[in-house]
This record gives C-alpha cells, sequence and structure tokens, in this order.
C-alpha cells in the first residue's frame, strides 16, 4: 500500500471510472445471471467463493499474513450482515424488481449508517440529519411506488440489504482486521460459505446455466469483485473520502441507463423522482461529513 502522495491524474480518472461504471454495471450482471439460469444465494455464493479464493490466494503468495482467529470471527460477521444478507437479498429481489430500481434502493445505505452511527454514539451534526430526513422521504417514496406495482416483497428485500450493508459496515469500524484487501478476500469466503449453506437450507436447485449467465456470472467474479473493489481500495488510499465514496451517486443513473438499453427496463417518473431525492438526501450527508473532517 505504499504509493505516491499525488497519484497521476489519469490514474484516478481511471480508477473512479472503473468503479463508476463496473459496480454500476454489476446490477444488470446479476438480472442477466439470474436469468439464464443460476439461482440468487448460489449465484452469490459461487461468486464470492471464487472471486474471494483467488484474491487470498494471491495475498497470501504475496507474502500478506492470514487473519487470525479473533480477525476471522470479526470477518464472519460482516461476511453475514454484508454479503450473505446484504447482497443476497439484493440478488433474491432482482427475480421481481428492475436492476435499475435494485440500485437506487441500495444506494440509500449511506443514510441508514448514520442511523446506526448514532446508536454508537455518533452525534450527526443539523446538516446530516437534514441530509438522512430528505433520503427516507426518498426511501419512503420509493417503496410506496413499489407496492403499487406489486413488487412488495423485493422492496422489502431491497430495504433489508440496505440496513444489514449499512449495519455491518458501522459495526465494523474500529474492529481488529487484516489488511483492506485481505479483509475483502477473508469477507467474501466467510460469506460464500454462508451463501452456499443459505442456499442448501432453502433447497435452491440449478439447472445447466446458458451463455448469457455464464457470461454475467464471470463478469460479476473479475470485474465487479476483483477489479471494481481494488479500484475502489486504491482510491482511498489517494484521494478524499468525498470522491472515493461519490460512486453512490453515479452507480443508480449508470444501473437505470443499462438497464434501458440492455434489458428494456424502463423507471416511471415516480421512481425517478424517488431515486433523485435518495441521491439529494446521500449528497447532503457526504457533504456535511466532509465539512465535519475539514
Amino acid at each position: 500500500m505504499t504509493a505516491p502522495t499525488t497519484p497521476r491524474p489519469l490514474a484516478v480518472v481511471a480508477a473512479l471510472l472503473a468503479v463508476y461504471v463496473i459496480w454500476g454495471s454489476t446490477y444488470l450482471a446479476i438480472h442477466f445471471a439470474l436469468e439464464g439460469g443460476f439461482t440468487p444465494f448460489l449465484l452469490g455464493g459461487f461468486r464470492f467463493l471464487l472471486a474471494g479464493g483467488l484474491m487470498y490466494a494471491v495475498l497470501r503468495w504475496r507474502g500478506l499474513a492470514a487473519p487470525t482467529r479473533g480477525q476471522w470471527r470479526n470477518l464472519w460477521v460482516m461476511g453475514a450482515l454484508m454479503l450473505a444478507l446484504g447482497n443476497g437479498m439484493v440478488n433474491y429481489a432482482e427475480q421481481t424488481v428492475s436492476s435499475g430500481l435494485t440500485a437506487v434502493a441500495v444506494a440509500s445505505s449511506p443514510i441508514w449508517m448514520g442511523l446506526f452511527a448514532l446508536l454508537r454514539g455518533e452525534r450527526p451534526s443539523r446538516m446530516e440529519w437534514l441530509g438522512i430526513a430528505v433520503g427516507f422521504i426518498g426511501v419512503l417514496w420509493l417503496n410506496i411506488d413499489g407496492m403499487r406495482g406489486g413488487s412488495v416483497l423485493g422492496l422489502a428485500a431491497l430495504l433489508f440489504a440496505a440496513l444489514t450493508w449499512a449495519y455491518g459496515s458501522i459495526w465494523s469500524r474500529g474492529r481488529d482486521l487484516p489488511s483492506p484487501f485481505m479483509t475483502a478476500a477473508g469477507q467474501m469466503l466467510c460469506g460464500s460459505a454462508l451463501m452456499l449453506g443459505i442456499a442448501l437450507f432453502t433447497g435452491e436447485r440449478m439447472a445447466m446455466p446458458d451463455a448469457k449467465g455464464v457470461a454475467a456470472f464471470f463478469y460479476l467474479v473479475f470485474f465487479g469483485s476483483i477489479v471494481g473493489f481494488t479500484a475502489y481500495i486504491w482510491l482511498l488510499h489517494h484521494v478524499r473520502p468525498a470522491l472515493a465514496g461519490s460512486y453512490a451517486y453515479v452507480n443508480p443513473a449508470i444501473a437505470v441507463m443499462l438497464g434501458a438499453w440492455l434489458a428494456g427496463e424502463r423507471a416511471s417518473t415516480s421512481e425517478l423522482g424517488a431515486m433523485l431525492v435518495i441521491l439529494a438526501g446521500v449528497g447532503v450527508i457526504t457533504f456535511a461529513k466532509a465539512l465535519k473532517r475539514r
């Protein structure tokens, strides 16, 4: 992780594009993988088993120490909250909810993170409270509109996914964890084991996926889980946190556009309005945190 203090602008732009486009496209890739024959928890289980296993093997080969027993316990909790429940519910929801709408719902995670941080004794500023309130209105609007469309179960799963991801993110602060890349690899391995266990318990059965499903799966493994995350970690160590976290505003727009272009998905005016309100709330929260750091 030793890196120059001033990275090349072209490298920053390339990393941002990777996070924006790749992470924004993963929602459509999940849609194609499910449409191509995968089931929700088997998709996530196999995806993170392969991605986490490859990352773990490369990191160990490069000499990074394996997580300690205590670190593995923390990784199991993070894998359960953020991957098995967070990503697993996203996969489950995309059976009935469009990929663009899924990305919008997931973008609400910073709102819930603000509330969970409050439970840990962190006092939000007035501007952060404003962002939480605005974002909550957008989430409420999105779910009420979804209920009219008949996708109640899918939106409930997305709300649960955003909550568990946010809680896992807050819970992990200050915990004993290995290096960022080893944390990602270990978390994926733990999450994959839990997702495969859920698939076994719920009786998921999967036929042989078609070519589109297989291509989407490997895209999620190599680009979504490895390339995208590596670019994000690099950004965290080279640019301001607000810039690294700007993917939260861009990913939903990318997902909506790709869904309309490649999958024929159509977002209603009401859904687009809810998306703008949610992103406005997230933007206010991020700006308030940047002011607090200064």
